[in-house]
């Protein structure tokens, strides 16, 4: 099975509704030297912003690697599998403490994932600004 790249704000009817599916994906952030750190994690994508979201501790491994990277940002993967369909979407990866995004982040998670996680006062959210998908869904 070959992949193939889509346009990640317009990735057509297959690969979308892979990502409608329930799936626990990975993200893979840069550490500082360089390095790649991966990590389960909820996904959330939103084609029409061109967005994919990941809550998370603002203490983690993951947003620290994103905020060590300065505030423009850094090159990051979020991707899901489910035997041999998978689908990988990429981009440049920010961390916002606004609340009304986090909240939009928690929201958007609830509604992939069927469950709101607790409240947390250090939640954040990692945005992927998408530059590029592929897949075999």
């Amino acid at each position: 099975m070959a992949s193939y790249p889509v346009n990640p704000r317009d990735p057509g009817d297959p690969f979308l509704g892979f990502w409608r599916e329930r799936h626990l994906c990975t993200l893979t952030t840069l550490r500082p030297d360089g390095t790649p750190h991966v990590v389960p994690v909820g996904v959330t994508y939103e084609p029409g912003a061109g967005l994919a979201r990941v809550i998370a501790d603002g203490a983690s491994r993951k947003v620290r690697n994103v905020l060590a990277a300065g505030p423009d940002g850094t090159a990051a993967a979020v991707c899901q599998v489910d035997g041999r369909r998978w689908a990988t979407l990429e981009g440049r990866a920010t961390v916002s403490r606004d609340p009304v995004r986090v909240a939009e982040a928690v929201r958007r998670y609830a509604e992939r994932y069927g469950r709101t996680p607790a409240p947390k006062q250090s939640r954040v959210v990692i945005e992927i600004a998408l530059a590029a998908a592929m897949g075999n869904p």
